[in-house]
């Protein structure tokens, strides 16, 4: 079978439509078509119903859609095998969200390096969905994460609890201060609790990209709900302060991984991330 006929059938899957499939796969809509209808007569059932709203399964798409990851995992692993460096046992492609880059993955990429010589290493930054569908596709082997989907066919591991605070540039605050306060789109589960807390609060201002908005507040001055990792050198150098007795937020980041990778290349590179996590691992 055609790998990208695979493909394309978790494109369409992952966004609900053709259209929108042939735009992530940067084809003509007609090409995802034909494709779909290629995988069709080789499998001998319709896998899509289309309608107005978009694509949904049939029961016959629900099945392939329990062994298609699989698929396109084997044999991505089947070509970066063929692909290992010589004086290499192995490649294993590790990724995160941006603002997991730094410190973590980078800290995660320098402990491969020194304690995983023999293992060649390629490092993926992404977006998370566009991370999640690279994990179950077998393009990435890891990928370090804030709310990961849950997904057939993929484990997720906790590493750590990170804390969202909240902080400003005014040593004087005791409140959020709705003026100069900047919203950080940290997703649906923050977005609950920061409604429920602060329920009269209309923010002018939102960054759905943490370092960014960071940077706004410490140039610009406000406030805002950051990392607790990422704001403790400014806190230690004076540029921002904790707001006292404000709710703080539970931000877990997690590893995510395929079932089926295979455990004598990820599991090692798996236990190197927790220690680095942890902050037990050296570097």
């Amino acid at each position: 079978m055609d790998i990208e006929l695979a493909r394309t059938f978790l494109e369409i899957v992952s966004t609900g439509s053709f259209i929108r499939a042939a735009e992530r796969l940067n084809v003509a809509q007609t090409t995802v078509s034909a494709r779909i209808r290629n995988l069709e007569q080789l499998l001998g059932r319709s896998l899509f119903i289309r309608n107005k709203g978009g694509a949904a399964l049939t029961p016959a798409g629900e099945q392939f859609l329990r062994h298609a990851p699989t698929f396109v995992q084997l044999w991505q692993r089947t070509r970066q095998q063929v692909a290992v460096p010589v004086g290499r046992r192995a490649v294993l492609t590790v990724g995160s969200e941006v603002t997991l880059a730094q410190p973590l993955l980078l800290t995660w990429v320098r402990w491969i390096r020194r304690f995983l010589p023999d293992i060649a290493l390629r490092v993926h930054v992404d977006v998370p969905q566009d991370l999640i569908n690279q994990v179950a596709s077998g393009m990435v082997d890891v990928a370090i994460m804030y709310a990961p989907q849950h997904r057939p066919g993929l484990k997720i591991d906790l590493l750590m609890e990170e804390k969202l605070v909240l902080v400003t540039t005014d040593p004087e605050a005791r409140a959020l201060e709705e003026t100069n306060y900047v919203y950080m789109d940290w997703g649906p589960d923050f977005e609950l609790h920061h409604d429920m807390n602060f329920p009269d609060v209309t923010p002018d201002l939102s960054f759905d990209l943490g370092p960014l908005g960071l940077s706004y507040v410490l140039a610009s001055g406000g406030s805002g709900y950051f990392r607790m990792s990422a704001v403790e050198p400014h806190i230690a150098a004076g540029q921002l302060h904790l707001v006292p007795e404000m709710p703080q937020y539970s931000y877990p980041v997690y590893a995510v991984r395929s079932a089926n990778g295979d455990q004598s290349v990820v599991g090692p590179a798996l236990a190197g991330l927790r220690a680095v996590s942890e902050g037990n691992a050296e570097v």
